[in-house]
């Protein structure tokens, strides 16, 4: 019935008879065993489940015997080396952010504990990540671009029509992979012996206006993502395009223009918002071997922009010199460049602090830290660069940068590739045309700005860093190296590579080594997977 009922009053019924103790614990017991046919209501009282909910209560005893002999059939096909094919579809997510309530999921960590192998390892022997590069780009893409690395359909972007043209023509010095074009310099002969030089950044500020569809996407990215053999744009190719400094254009700029005199010293300057003249992107592949140390030291550039190159080289020398002295200067570690085509990885090694590399980076800090010290001396804030005790932080406030050898300093020299940039572009564009600040001291918006970029550039420069690690080893496997070179470092058996950029624990390293030893080391395994390296220290090549 549907009513509730004594133990003892079932045990009656059924015995046909008053039950000794015997009877009315076996009835007792086989009611309080089979809870899904009858609820317990109170002390030996019960209540038979409705039809409804018996059969609901059934199906989900037949659906969880259904999972088992899922899961079990998972786990001995994952034993048997051979991937289930209803995981294909939820692979990222078993190896990135796995349900822990699925069934899959359960039976790959039933069949990884068996087997003694972490989740991925076995999915990998099951031949589920044949491209361990994809198995790390997708890792990154899961976490940090859920939505993909594409965009959705934004408006084209616009700027003024009426900026006036400079008189000057512009070049631009970037590595050959270069699209996003951010910045040109310009030279003018003045009387006396004065130059007019011009820095010129690309303009996107002028037509993203904040809170637009194109600035939230902007805003969401917060930087361009580079790593070996591909990158990710903070910005969508057609919105690149229309701000670039590309050869042949007339693009829209910020310029800031120095009068200098013929001892180097500056005179004064001036920022403009206008349209430039792109008369050439000049890039490091050809550029290097006539724009070099030999090629100074014989007063000779075999270019047809040798005569400006050579005026930037000994302006770019006063520079460097007035924010660090004359005293010498530490030696600039490689710069490691790498090609991936059709997975074939080469490394090449390029020293840094070229002549070129001198050039661009003084005549951008330049720049930035005359607007950084404009905004700062009107009182307007910015997203600034501060370098104090050896940390470098983003703030709203300007304050030296101690590395820089700068009274103020901030990012405003790439706003194609960074949103602070961008921010801080608006603000000097508004200072320009005496437009009021687009952003204030206080603003929400300019603090939650700064604080997601840091958060965001550490990220993508740890990717960064460990797909550089996975190409470097992924050369060292493809070149069949036994042996490769190295320097030992300061601590904990630390040796940096002379071939990668890597720098890795050595535990073999003798105690006698000491820091500043070459050694040679000899290659053991190479994990692609979790990025491991063994090397085993072979000799001493020569001393500290």
């Amino acid at each position: 019935g549907a009513d509730d009922f004594g133990y003892d009053t079932l045990a009656r019924e059924y015995y046909g008879q008053a039950p000794d103790a015997v009877q009315s614990a076996a009835v007792l017991t086989r009611l309080h065993a089979a809870p899904m046919y009858f609820y317990k209501k109170g002390r030996g009282r019960y209540k038979a489940a409705p039809e409804e909910s018996l059969k609901a209560a059934l199906a989900s005893v037949e659906r969880k015997r259904l999972q088992a002999l899922a899961k079990a059939a998972y786990v001995d096909e994952l034993a048997a080396r051979r991937m289930p094919e209803s995981f294909q579809p939820l692979l990222d997510t078993l190896l990135y952010k796995p349900d822990k309530n699925s069934i899959e999921w359960k039976a790959l960590e039933e069949a990884s504990a068996a087997a003694k192998l972490s989740p991925a390892r076995l999915l990998e022997r099951c031949g589920a990540l044949p491209d361990l590069h994809q198995f790390h780009l997708r890792r990154f893409l899961f976490e940090h671009f859920p939505k993909g690395p594409g965009f959705p359909d934004l408006p084209a972007p616009t700027f003024p029509a009426d900026l006036p043209l400079a008189e000057v023509e512009a070049y631009s010095i970037d590595d050959a992979e270069t699209t996003e074009i951010d910045d040109a310099f310009s030279l003018q002969e003045l009387p006396g012996g004065n130059r007019r030089l011009g820095i010129h950044i690309a303009a996107p500020a002028l037509g993203i206006q904040p809170d637009s569809p194109l600035d939230a996407a902007a805003r969401e990215r917060l930087s361009t993502v580079y790593f070996p053999g591909g990158k990710i744009t903070m910005l969508p190719d057609h919105v690149v395009a229309a701000y670039t400094l590309a050869a042949g254009r007339v693009c829209p700029a910020l310029s800031i223009y120095f009068d200098v005199a013929a001892d180097f010293s500056l005179l004064s300057h001036e920022t403009r918002v206008e349209r430039i003249r792109i008369a050439n992107n000049l890039r490091h592949d050809t550029l290097e071997p006539v724009f070099n140390a030999e090629a100074l030291s014989r007063g000779e550039i075999d270019h047809p922009q040798g005569a400006a190159l050579a005026w930037l080289w000994q302006f770019s020398g006063h520079l460097l010199i007035a924010r660090k002295g004359d005293g010498p200067r530490g030696e600039d570690r490689p710069e490691f460049v790498f090609r991936v085509d059709d997975g074939r990885v080469s490394i090449s090694r390029r020293q840094r602090g070229t002549p070129i590399d001198q050039v661009v980076a003084e005549l951008m800090i330049l720049a930035n830290s005359t607007w950084a010290g404009e905004l700062h001396d009107a009182g307007q804030c910015a997203l600034f660069r501060v370098q104090s005790g050896g940390k470098v932080r983003t703030s709203t406030a300007a304050g030296p940068h101690d590395g820089l050898g700068v009274a103020q300093y901030m990012w405003a020299s790439s706003p194609l590739r960074r949103y602070t940039d961008l921010i801080n572009q608006r603000q000097l564009i508004a200072r320009a045309q005496n437009e009021p600040a687009v952003y204030q001291g206080k603003d929400t918006a300019l603090l939650a700005a700064m604080r997601d970029f840091e958060v965001a550039y550490d990220v993508y420069n740890e990717y960064q860093r460990t797909m550089e690690r996975y190409w470097s080893l992924r050369w060292l496997a493809q070149e069949q190296l036994t042996a490769v070179t190295g320097t030992v470092l300061m601590r904990e058996n630390l040796v940096r590579l002379d071939a990668v950029p890597l720098v890795q624990k050595v535990p073999s390293l003798p105690a006698t080594v000491t820091p500043g030893q070459r050694v040679e080391l000899g290659v053991g395994a190479i994990d692609l997977l979790d990025l491991g390296l063994e090397l085993a220290f072979k000799a001493v090549l020569e001393e500290a």
